[in-house]
């Protein structure tokens, strides 16, 4: 079984060597018979033999074309907070990957924490979710989370985010790469969301865009960015985001792309001592606690941050006595924010 860092290094192609070479041989293969399965089971969806499942409300999708780590929560939260500010009732669908049997995920802990008066119900049947949703809780909007490559739930309104730092999946579909499915599946997409646009130059971004609208040229195009507003505990407690300037950093953290996480705290001037890739959606073991204490020690830290998607699950103020914080992300549309928005006054009670 590949760590994340390395399955990253090999499929990316910067792992050279025998034996890299030959691993990625043997996911080309495997590559073949997955991507032939989600173009059978798209065109069983597009051509009706598959059924699809109206509810009696809008529902907004927000996904990725490429394995988890573009940013989406945040985005999730963005709509949220956007919808409730109009006084429309919403309430988050998911399907709860990661989650133990009978609570929440990750994703769920914390935008519970940052949106406590939005409902979040996690069904793998996210058709019954939604049904929930709207019967429990009087939902006047439902936002899917992750559910673009999810057909049988009908949506009004299908965002997808691309990664500005790996927009396109190393080029291959899983697991030879990290795209979820052939990049013709744009083509579903009513709005294409550049996350981390901030983190790539203007020439970057425009050949991006340029290879998405071979795909997805009917597409509204937003870019937005992810802005670092605070650093907190899982006591409560905030410090501002200058704390980390000149300081030593432990950074560890169990998300989809971890170089966007990277990249940030080295805009925030910290000196990063040492940065530990756990898999996405990592459930923290004390064993992990314990090797997290003795690496930071080692590397003589002065302070361990992680994402908040990993404080909800670790609970802890302090690891071997050093502070633990969490970087508080939000977000914010830099690039077509008027157009989105009409777009989303659309669905307005």
């Amino acid at each position: 079984m590949l760590d994340p860092a390395t399955f990253r290094e090999i499929v990316s192609g910067r792992r050279r060597g025998a034996a890299a070479t030959a691993c990625r041989a043997l996911l080309r293969g495997a590559e073949a018979g997955y991507a032939a399965a989600m173009r059978l089971r798209n065109i069983r969806y597009d051509s009706g033999r598959a059924p699809i499942f109206r509810v009696d409300v809008p529902v907004l999708s927000v996904g990725n074309i490429t394995l988890g780590g573009t940013g989406k929560t945040p985005l999730v939260e963005w709509l949220a907070r956007w919808y409730r500010a109009r006084q429309v009732r919403v309430a988050l669908v998911s399907r709860g990957y990661g989650a133990e049997r009978g609570g929440a995920n990750d994703e769920a802990l914390e935008l519970e924490q940052r949106l406590p008066d939005v409902p979040h119900v996690q069904n793998a049947d996210r058709v019954a979710a939604a049904n929930l949703a709207i019967e429990e809780f009087e939902s006047q909007l439902v936002l899917l989370d992750d559910g673009f490559q999810h057909r049988r739930l009908a949506r009004d309104l299908d965002i997808v985010l691309i990664d500005a730092l790996e927009p396109f999946g190393f080029e291959h579909v899983f697991p030879r790469g990290t795209l979820r499915e052939p990049l013709g599946g744009l083509s579903r997409a009513q709005v294409v969301a550049l996350s981390r646009a901030d983190l790539v130059s203007a020439a970057e971004r425009g050949a991006i865009e340029t290879r998405v609208r071979r795909y997805a040229s009917q597409a509204a195009w937003i870019e937005i960015e992810h802005r670092p507003r605070r650093l907190t505990d899982a006591g409560g407690g905030h410090e501002p985001i200058e704390t980390l300037a000149g300081r030593r950093v432990a950074a560890f953290c169990g998300i989809g792309n971890p170089a966007g996480f990277r990249q940030t705290l080295e805009r925030l001037g910290a000196k990063l001592a040492g940065l530990r890739e756990f898999a996405d959606h990592h459930a923290y073991s004390r064993e992990d606690i314990a090797e997290l204490r003795d690496w930071a020690m080692a590397i003589h830290a002065e302070v361990l941050v992680c994402t908040a998607k990993d404080l909800v699950k670790l609970r802890l103020t302090h690891i071997g006595g050093l502070p633990l914080w969490a970087l508080v992300i939000e977000v914010e549309v830099s690039r077509g924010r008027q157009e989105f928005e009409r777009g989303l006054e659309r669905f307005l009670p």
